[in-house]
């Protein structure tokens, strides 16, 4: 336990809360118990009205109040009382078991990722299937616009370097915050990784609403602009290859089995369908130049870092 409690006293746990009275106690002794030091637990709190800053304040840990609204925010806010090395995010509602910030501290330290998240399985009735299943759309949705491949990008627990959280813009809103997260460090360093973890029933009235998936989607196409611009514009007129196939189709039918000949329309189809193919070509190829570009500087980053040490 010694060796433990010495490499999470690199680590602050920052968990952002709104409400959660009836989880928090339960979540900040959890993390306790797996060696983080109380001095490394920073509360968030949106504006709670329910006791849970009494509650948490009574465990001993640091309490901040967060400016502005969402969990965004919230994060913004916890740099201003970080001084550690890494923070692990996790939410306040009992969902994410305290015992996987070890494992997600090592696999960061001793691999060198710059972002570690834990990809929920998820215990029976922790969360409705329509959830799960917009879960995996905009995971998949992600890793199409970003080339990566990752299996929850949407989780609420992640451990991520601290230097690389103050580069963080903090456009996004809210729930859209972890993909804004997972964006920068995909589209710069790469270094991201995966933990599998357990997702737990929570504890208190849901926050996160349908709807949310859909904010959540707007700010992934938002970060893809931003990100990988090039691929997102021809991946967009890739999509000419549909109505060039339907006019196309359309206008095959009427000459082989009708005798009708459609010269314009058909002129029209091959000009569209063409235009398609060469713009889904081309978001292939933005795809392959980006991966390209994240190896070149991973591998520059590495040359740096064995520089220095000499």
């Amino acid at each position: 336990m010694e060796g433990r409690v010495k490499g999470l006293s690199d680590v602050t746990v920052v968990i952002p809360t709104l409400n959660e009275a009836e989880a928090i106690g339960r979540v900040i002794d959890e993390v306790l118990s797996v060696g983080v030091p109380r001095e490394n637990i920073l509360v968030v709190d949106g504006g709670s009205t329910d006791g849970t800053v009494d509650i948490a304040r009574s465990k001993g840990v640091k309490v901040v109040k967060q400016r502005g609204k969402g969990k965004a925010n919230a994060l913004k806010t916890a740099l201003d009382y970080v001084d550690t090395p890494y923070m692990l995010v996790m939410d306040g509602d009992y969902t994410y078991p305290a015992k996987h910030i070890p494992e997600l501290y090592e696999r960061a330290k001793n691999n060198g990722y710059d972002l570690v998240i834990g990809s929920r399985r998820f215990d029976k009735g922790s969360q409705s299937t329509i959830y799960r299943v917009g879960n995996r759309l905009l995971t998949k949705l992600f890793n199409m616009l970003f080339g990566s491949k990752l299996t929850d990008v949407l989780s609420g627990m992640y451990l991520v370097r601290t230097r690389v959280m103050r580069h963080i813009m903090f456009e996004s809103r809210s729930f859209g915050i972890e993909s804004e997260i997972a964006a920068h460090v995909v589209s710069t360093s790469g270094r991201v990784d995966e933990v599998p973890i357990r997702y737990r029933r929570r504890l208190g009235k849901k926050k996160l609403g349908v709807h949310h998936g859909f904010l959540i989607l707007r700010e992934m196409l938002r970060l893809a602009w931003r990100y990988n611009p090039v691929f997102l514009l021809f991946s967009a007129a890739s999509l000419l290859l549909i109505p060039g196939l339907i006019i196309g189709g359309w206008v095959a039918y009427n000459y082989f089995f009708l005798g009708i000949k459609y010269y314009v329309k058909g002129v029209i189809a091959v000009m569209l369908t063409l235009a398609g193919f060469q713009s889904l070509f081309l978001a292939i190829i933005s795809l392959y130049l980006k991966r390209m570009e994240y190896r070149i500087n991973k591998r520059f980053e590495e040359f740096s870092e064995r520089f220095l040490r000499d």
